[in-house]
């Protein structure tokens, strides 16, 4: 016999990650700012002046590297603490002794694998930054009547940097909330979880038909061509409702 965990899971889940999101996004958000300091220190219309400005972007992500390793491992640790207190809410009908096992469970193998992901994202934001600038300018030379546009495109490089830093905030501090769910729901026999949306107007329609589906851990859905849990999808606001054997 399985059952579901309970009903009061649902307001914990949609709002436990909202303080680590926003802090980790306003960490990631100062990366891509500085990002778009140095894309405009240099003069956009000059091809020449490219090859500098991508080393002085890779070298910027290189010295993030322990920057990184820091944030990343603050935000994890938020939202394995935030989990724990999700987990203690909702496992109020559990036996004490299958609470402490889903409490105690061995989740540093998953956090050391979010932590490697998390390191490497946040380095590529200005490494994404240097391919777009490169891709421009190859642009601009191809096509000199469009010299303009694309010097401002290249002036906007910053702007892009920050969606893509708060792109990467939102879908990776909900991937780890579903991560580290996963880890301490497989502990103790879990086979999957009834993928639950936040039933808004936002809701994508392959994710809303997936509402009240039965998932394995193991058989991750693909939706629009990606491939992923519950809350590890791209600005997915969905949530993993784990099925806990009795």
């Amino acid at each position: 016999m399985h059952r579901r965990t309970s009903d009061q899971k649902k307001s914990l889940t949609l709002t436990k990650t909202s303080r680590a999101e926003r802090q980790y996004q306003s960490q990631l958000t100062k990366v891509a700012r500085f990002v778009g300091d140095i894309i405009n220190g240099f003069p956009p219309d000059e091809p020449s002046v490219v090859p500098a400005m991508t080393n002085t972007l890779e070298r910027y992500s290189e010295l993030l590297h322990d920057w990184a390793i820091s944030t990343a491992s603050r935000m994890i640790a938020e939202v394995n603490q935030q989990d724990k207190k999700a987990w203690v809410a909702r496992s109020e009908d559990m036996s004490k002794t299958l609470r402490d096992e889903i409490l105690n469970a061995p989740t540093g193998q998953a956090m050391r694998g979010l932590l490697a992901e998390q390191v490497v994202l946040i380095k590529s934001i200005p490494l994404k930054a240097a391919e777009r600038v490169h891709e421009l300018t190859l642009q601009g030379i191809e096509d000199a009547t469009r010299a303009s546009e694309i010097s401002k495109k290249i002036m906007a490089s910053g702007g892009v940097a920050e969606s893509r830093a708060n792109l990467i905030a939102r879908t990776e501090v909900s991937r780890t909330a579903s991560t580290l769910l996963e880890a301490r729901a497989r502990s103790v026999g879990s086979k999957g979880y009834i993928w639950r949306t936040s039933e808004d107007t936002d809701v994508r329609d392959s994710h809303k038909k997936m509402n009240g589906e039965f998932v394995s851990w193991d058989e991750p859905p693909t939706l629009d061509n990606l491939t992923g849990h519950a809350g590890c999808l791209p600005n997915c606001r969905c949530y993993p409702d784990p099925v806990i054997p009795e």
